[in-house]
């Protein structure tokens, strides 16, 4: 064993002790949350979806330049590790190589040596992207910047000192049997020529290599390419499809419950931890948040960065054992987040979908809200009333219940109560009962289920609201009642399916009224309509093309949902109209500014949300706007009127359009 492999034992030692007693602190403040969350069911679809998002790299790819240059130094990094490994080896015993791979070492050689040059011009480009071009997501504050650009340079000078050691490895014995080196060949030949006589150069660049490589190790536990560690997990134990975009309840029958919703972090679970740890603060979740982007306070990256500096702060303090001091006089609700920036999310869920690493904003957020209403009671004043009104009127208006059913007068529906035998149950839900717009569409629905001879059924004063408003603003306890009061009723008449107009009741029906025992095959009706007329069931007059329309995609039904081309399609086929999209559609769609609860609050700061979307709406030359939302479409009829252009251009819902243009 020579003095070097003695120098690197040493070095290894300590530099992967640092490391490994670094994770562990990390770790052990994740499991300061009291929160339980079991997250360890469903293997091989965590397995897949780790595949498909860390190692495919598809959700950084819905950005193309950025994600292009993300996969490249991704896989670089991958590639790498085998060179790495074999330099790690070398430290201990220096003769050795992967030749013995044979073909295999042939293809590892080649790729890494031609994949390192792409690695460069990638670094390079992201530099330029973010200090020269200076994209505006990309620009936060300047630890972050610092932090950004030692990252960058510390893998821009591994990869150079790699092609060094290897240039000058070539120069000194030439290339291994089976080693394949095309770039290093030729820097070998540039910068060594085939006289060197000494070994210095290589070992310099071996020693460079080797310590660059420790260096960035232990610098990922520190600083905001923590993500690097942290990210692969995050995704594995992201919510499974079975339980997309739903809220966990809180057990308010438990006696022994300590705190309703998390005031601070070891009120959160270790999940809502590791989302902290994995934020990458690319600022992809800022730049599609609708609140952000109209010039409001809240920004869904610092949220999380705050969330990894409070746990900074305070959970050693709490692994000590400790329980006093200055840091026990701040909470992360208040002292690192602003009630405000809570208020200001509409729950669209743009930052979760376009996140690369699936970090889940609105369980936290929706959690910090919970602890503001229910622990505290301190939130927005114009709340009491909407609290008030769903508690004694079912609805968030202040509307009679023995109302609900009036808009069905005329039309024989009958209700379950006077006959529980129809086909489907039509949830109308609040705003479809009482609001004077929104009626049409539920009577437009109605129409064109009658048509189809479907025999449906309502249940007039029996339903209640179904609890989304409730929940999403953090009153859980109202939002159970409600739950609770309604699966007892659609239980009690033995209902198996539900069809609803509304995309916040559809939500809410299909996948969260499941934690109480409502089990129902739920339709939306935008679904609804489209499988009766693929059926034949419903015709549409042939009339000649007149229109511009263009389709506004509800967060709740879509990026909820994934419920993108039931609606379009319906659309389609009306010939009354030109079809156009917006820029903003599907998937990337922009909220309207109502979700969340945001419907009831009132914009204190920065501009509207809805005003954003209507405009976008015009600005495609469509006469007709549809939607397929109640909320969506008070919305943007308040965003048309902004721009004055209720005259001109309509906004109705798909039952209606379907409607108007049927046989």
């Amino acid at each position: 064993m020579t003095t070097q492999n003695i120098i690197f034992i040493i070095v290894f030692v300590l530099s992967f002790a640092l490391f490994f007693y670094s994770c562990r602190n990390l770790i052990k403040y994740m499991l300061v949350a009291k929160k339980k969350d079991d997250r360890f069911s469903g293997f091989g679809e965590r397995i897949s979806r780790v595949l498909k998002i860390v190692f495919g790299q598809s959700k950084l790819l819905r950005e193309p330049v950025a994600g292009i240059i993300h996969f490249i130094i991704f896989w670089g990094f991958v590639i790498f590790l085998f060179a790495v490994l074999e330099a790690i080896v070398q430290g201990f015993y220096t003769p050795f190589s992967l030749e013995f791979l044979g073909p295999i070492y042939t293809l590892i050689t080649a790729v890494t040596d031609v994949i390192g040059i792409l690695v460069i011009i990638s670094i390079l480009i992201a530099l330029f992207r973010r200090f020269v071009i200076k994209i505006p997501r990309l620009q936060s504050d300047s630890s972050s910047q610092v932090d950004a650009v030692v990252i960058l340079l510390l893998i821009l000078f591994i990869v150079v000192s790699m092609y060094g050691q290897n240039a000058a490895a070539i120069a000194m014995s030439g290339l291994q049997e089976n080693e394949v080196k095309p770039i290093s060949t030729a820097l070998s030949n540039i910068f060594f020529g085939s006289n060197l006589s000494s070994s210095t150069s290589y070992f310099v660049f071996w020693w460079i290599h080797i310590l660059l490589i420790f260096t960035f190790l232990n610098y990922l536990p520190y600083s905001k390419h923590l993500h690097v560690l942290a990210s692969v997990p995050n995704v594995y134990f992201a919510n499974l499809d079975s339980i997309r975009n739903t809220l966990k309840p809180i057990d308010l029958e438990d006696e022994s419950i300590e705190f309703y919703g998390a005031a601070d972090i070891e009120h959160f679970s270790w999940k809502q931890i590791l989302d902290g740890y994995s934020c990458t603060e690319c600022g992809r979740c800022d730049s599609v948040c609708p609140a952000n982007t109209v010039g409001k306070t809240l920004s869904p990256r610092n949220i999380l960065i705050n969330i990894r500096k409070r746990a900074g702060d305070k959970a050693p303090l709490l692994v000590d054992g400790k329980t006093e001091g200055e840091q026990f006089e701040k909470t992360l609700v208040h002292d690192y987040i602003e009630d405000k920036v809570l208020w200001q999310c509409t729950t669209c869920m743009a930052c979760m979908e376009e996140c690369p690493v699936m970090i889940e904003h609105l369980d936290s957020i929706v959690d910090m809200r919970r602890d503001l209403v229910l622990t505290e009671s301190v939130f927005p004043s114009n709340l009491n009333n909407v609290f008030k009104s769903i508690e004694t009127n079912f609805t968030p208006w202040a509307f009679n219940q023995a109302d609900r059913a009036d808009w069905a007068e005329g039309l024989g529906i009958k209700t379950m109560a006077e006959d529980k035998n129809g086909e489907i149950l039509f949830w109308v839900g609040c705003a479809g009962s009482f609001d004077d717009r929104y009626k049409k569409v539920s009577q437009a629905l109605a129409k064109l289920m009658q048509k189809a001879n479907i025999d449906l059924r309502i249940l007039g004063t029996e339903e209640k609201c179904n609890g989304d408003t409730a929940r999403r603003l953090g009153n859980e306890y109202l939002a159970q009642m409600m739950m609770q009061e309604n699966v007892e009723t659609l239980n009690n008449y033995g209902v198996k399916k539900i069809v609803t107009a509304c995309p916040h009741c559809y939500h809410s029906l299909k996948n969260e009224y499941k934690q109480y025992g409502g089990n129902y095959v739920v339709l939306h009706h935008t679904q609804l309509i489209d499988e009766i007329m693929k059926d034949g069931r419903i015709t549409l007059q042939d009339n000649v093309e007149k229109e511009k329309l263009t389709y506004h995609d509800s967060c709740y039904l879509g990026r909820y949902n994934d419920i993108y081309e039931s609606p379009r399609e319906s659309l389609k086929k009306v010939k009354s109209f030109n079809y156009v999209e917006m820029p903003r559609n599907k998937s990337l769609g922009f909220c309207c500014g109502a979700g969340g609860g945001r419907m009831f609050l009132e914009d204190e700061e920065g501009g509207k949300i809805n005003n954003e979307r209507a405009k976008e709406a015009l600005d495609t030359g469509a006469d007709n706007i549809a939607s397929a939302c109640p909320f969506c479409m008070t919305m943007l009829s308040d965003g048309v009127k902004h721009f004055e252009k209720e005259d001109k251009i309509k906004v109705k819902d798909i039952a209606e359009i379907v409607l108007e243009n049927s046989n």
